[in-house]
């Protein structure tokens, strides 16, 4: 632990969010894929954002499920609305690498090149500097400055619009949107809610009962214990019957209640942890590192959930499934972890046109990323190079794997194999 690094988040809100609606189709910030990626990186201790945050109303409960705390910069007439944000974030900048030795790293989410002598100074200081930024709205002087640079919309988790799809932006400095009634608000936000918890559970069930293969031999037995008192937990989630009861219950104790992580299968969120710690470091990731991070994620995360006694018995139920690797580690009880090989592009597509034909020769596009990841739960569009599912699905159709097409009836493409 003592190793560890200790992170800073400090986040020029305007900065991001506005560059996120004008370069990325109107899309809505936020900031789950940038937690998700410095959760391995390190042990994030401090999280701020600064705005006007009347210009940002509907963005604060997000911020707010990820703990990150809000700095209000309030805009009088006749002062800078730019500056107001920028230099307060400057001056808390260099009061915390002062005064707290122990924070190693800073992450500076900001694409404004007037951060690049705060990014100096820091280096001066003997501190790392990760930069966080929309490609678009990102000067080229910034990244050089910081001794790493993640672009938003190049992040796990990020589904940039494609061409065709983008909404208009709205012009600079306007209000989010217009303020929903309360009827609105409650139909939008209670029922994904309590979907999520359904489709989560009903993921993990699924996931877990499916038979490992034809067994053949009595290794797997001991696994299938687990699986076996899982699917009898987890046989009630779907119940969207309860949705009627539960409309009186408070929007923000549901949101307490189910973590944004919670929405994928348990194996794609070990697949994708895992990758992000083989690509973020230069050695071999270990079980307890593993945990670590996933702990970071979602700190709610238990394998007992699942069914298993401890997080080795978990992992030697994933290896046995194929979804990861284990290997002899540093100390005993503490295996290397490591995933599969995933192949190339080629393979992808082969992967997918897979999926198409078990799901009937055709499918829509959306929910299909699913599918493929209940196949193999490390897949990663935007590790094979694309920037969303959709452009690697349009690319498989260039190479003749499958057929895309859109579908007026159900408002969605639809892939054909």
């Amino acid at each position: 632990m003592d190793l560890e690094e200790r992170l800073a988040v400090f986040i020029d809100y305007e900065n991001l969010a506005l560059g996120a609606r004008e370069h990325l189709g109107g899309m809505q910030f936020d900031f789950g894929p940038i937690a998700d990626a410095l959760a391995v990186r390190g042990r994030v201790v401090a999280r701020r954002a600064y705005a006007d945050w009347s210009y940002f109303d509907e963005d604060r409960r997000m911020l707010t499920r990820h703990q990150v705390e809000l700095i209000e910069m309030t805009q009088r007439m006749g002062a800078s609305r730019k500056n107001a944000a920028d230099i307060k974030m400057v001056v808390d900048a260099i009061e915390m690498a002062f005064e707290r030795d122990y924070i190693s790293t800073f992450v500076m989410c900001t694409g404004d090149s007037d951060f690049s002598p705060l990014v100096h100074k820091l280096r001066e200081l003997n501190k790392r500097v990760i930069g966080v930024g929309v490609e678009k709205s990102t000067s080229r002087l910034l990244p050089a400055a910081c001794d790493e640079f993640l672009f938003y919309d190049r992040l796990e988790g990020v589904e940039v619009p494609d061409e065709d799809q983008r909404a208009p932006a709205p012009k600079r400095g306007t209000r989010s949107r217009k303020p929903a009634t309360a009827p609105e608000r409650a139909t939008a936000q209670k029922v994904p809610t309590t979907s999520r918890r359904a489709k989560a559970a009903e993921a993990v069930a699924e996931a877990v009962a499916e038979p490992a293969a034809p067994a053949t031999s009595g290794a797997v037995e001991p696994e299938a214990k687990p699986a076996t008192r899982r699917r009898k937990k987890a046989e009630p989630a779907p119940a969207p019957v309860d949705v009627t009861p539960e409309a009186d219950i408070d929007v923000s104790e549901q949101e307490e209640e189910a973590p944004a992580s919670s929405d994928a299968p348990m194996e794609v969120r070990v697949a994708q942890t895992l990758a992000d710690l083989q690509s973020s470091t230069s050695g071999p990731v270990t079980a307890s590192a593993l945990k670590r991070t996933l702990l970071r994620k979602d700190a709610t995360f238990s394998e007992s959930d699942y069914g298993f006694r401890t997080f080795g018995e978990f992992l030697r139920f994933l290896a046995d499934r194929g979804f990861v690797e284990l290997a002899a580690g540093p100390s005993t009880g503490d295996p290397e972890v490591s995933l599969p090989e995933q192949g190339d592009t080629s393979a992808a597509f082969v992967l997918l046109r897979a999926v198409v034909q078990e799901s009937g020769g055709s499918a829509a596009l959306s929910g299909l990323k699913n599918a493929v990841r209940k196949k193999r739960p490390d897949f990663s569009e935007k590790a094979l190079g694309f920037r969303g599912f959709l452009q690697f699905a349009k690319a498989a159709e260039a190479a003749g794997t499958v057929a895309l097409a859109w579908d007026d009836d159900a408002d969605d493409y639809l892939i054909t194999a």
